[in-house]
């Protein structure tokens, strides 16, 4: 619940929340053109993309293309068992400034792990430790790659049969775990934190439930993976606290609009602005969203149709990403704003972007109803612009000499633009 008088609130750059935004894409496996790719990138201002590992010159290419196109960086999944051919796909990829992160083996309890001559299997995750120890220590021991974060193996920690320690990013001492106290697998956590879950509708507070980083819920979140582990027998990491402050991305999560258990095209535009929103307010660093684009073999869970043309969520994200756009990075300053007896349905993140302004994002997780709001904004203001990221990029309402804006949320967020003069 917000606080009827809330005390000066330091901004989140504008530019970390833009490059927090990512997508899936299947490029690698041929299902995905590059070119129209980039362009879909450019459109919805995506600034990430990730996607299986390839040692196909012509698809190492195309992501390069990709990045001088759109700007956009991949986070690449390893060459299967193999660290060197892994590291000389990363190596490619940050030659051109195109490589954003090194992952870790996507879901080894649905795709086994060969590492060693040893295939992981429902008994041992051995290979799967191993092999994530050794892609860490050959990405930080590479001059090429510095500064290039390691991502762990998604549902690893989660689905391990045996204690590898997979459920910790360093094994801390004493953990008595099957590999050595000490042993780094990664710089960030990953889960595949589902939107959808197991749900068949939309819920209150759906997406912010999806990005709490320590409760054991309804979604396959930071607790069951890195705090104790869902498969059977289930093993201890992190307690809750360290959970909060844990370095994390997300690498799947999503919403289907044909299939089973579908949502319309207006509620997953909406639910996916939220989910960004939400993520990074709760702590996640990136957040990629599966997937760009509809394919009938992988399912209805795009941005955009098959044929690459928009679908309403990638009209709202291109509208709120050119509302909010900004390419260069500033020290954020703080505004004295309040939103008095906020409900629990109804978020806020406060922005700031080059040049001063702030953009305060407010926005409702209510599936039915609405909510009348007024946010105190600490002292008059000459100026201050409401848009509503659904309706357009031009601003739904302008406001002089203003101290206090009302606002009407239900299900989607609304940006309150107040220069800092």
């Amino acid at each position: 619940m917000g606080n009827n008088a809330r005390a000066q609130t330091t901004a989140v750059r504008v530019e970390d929340f833009l490059s927090s935004i990512g997508v899936c894409t299947h490029i690698a496996q041929g299902v995905d053109n590059p070119a129209k790719v980039a362009a879909c990138m450019s459109y919805a201002g995506i600034r990430n993309i990730r996607d299986d590992g390839s040692t196909n010159a012509a698809t190492i290419q195309g992501w390069i293309e990709i990045h001088k196109t759109s700007g956009a960086k991949m986070c690449l999944l390893p060459i299967h068992g193999n660290v060197a051919q892994s590291l000389s796909l990363y190596e490619q990829l940050a030659a051109d400034g195109a490589l954003l992160a090194a992952e870790g083996p996507n879901e080894p309890n649905n795709d086994p792990v060969t590492y060693e001559g040893v295939k992981s299997s429902r008994t041992n995750s051995l290979p799967v430790a191993r092999f994530q120890r050794d892609l860490y220590k050959a990405v930080k021991s590479d001059p090429r790659l510095a500064g290039i974060p390691v991502f762990a193996s998604s549902e690893a920690g989660g689905s391990q049969p045996n204690n590898c320690g997979l459920q910790f990013l360093t094994i801390p001492s004493g953990a008595r775990t099957l590999m050595p106290d000490g042993t780094v697998f990664a710089d960030y956590a990953n889960t595949h934190n589902y939107v959808c879950d197991h749900l068949t509708n939309v819920i209150d507070n759906n997406a912010w439930g999806a990005e709490d980083p320590a409760w054991n819920g309804r979604w396959d979140g930071m607790f069951v993976e890195y705090g104790h582990t869902w498969w059977s027998p289930g093993y201890n990491g992190y307690s809750s606290n360290q959970l909060i402050m844990l370095p994390r991305v997300t690498t799947e999560t999503g919403w289907i609009t044909q299939g089973d258990h579908p949502i319309s095209e207006v509620q997953q535009g909406k639910l996916f602005l939220n989910l960004y929103l939400d993520a990074l307010k709760r702590g996640w660093r990136y957040t990629f969203i599966y997937m760009l684009r509809d394919d009938p073999v992988q399912g209805y869970w795009g941005l955009f149709h098959a044929d690459y043309s928009a679908k309403l969520s990638a009209d709202y994200l291109h509208n709120l990403t050119m509302i909010l756009a900004d390419r260069a990075s500033t020290t954020p300053g703080s505004l004295k704003y309040s939103i008095l007896n906020e409900p629990a349905t109804v978020h806020d993140l406060l922005l700031q972007k080059n040049d001063r302004t702030f953009e305060l994002a407010v926005w409702g997780e209510q599936v039915s109803g609405s909510n009348n709001i007024t946010v105190n904004l600490g002292g008059m203001h000459e100026t201050v612009n409401v848009f509503d990221p659904t309706l357009g990029t031009t601003a739904t309402q302008t406001l002089h000499k203003i101290a206090a804006v009302p606002l009407v949320l239900s299900d989607h967020p609304l940006i309150v633009e107040i220069p800092n003069l």
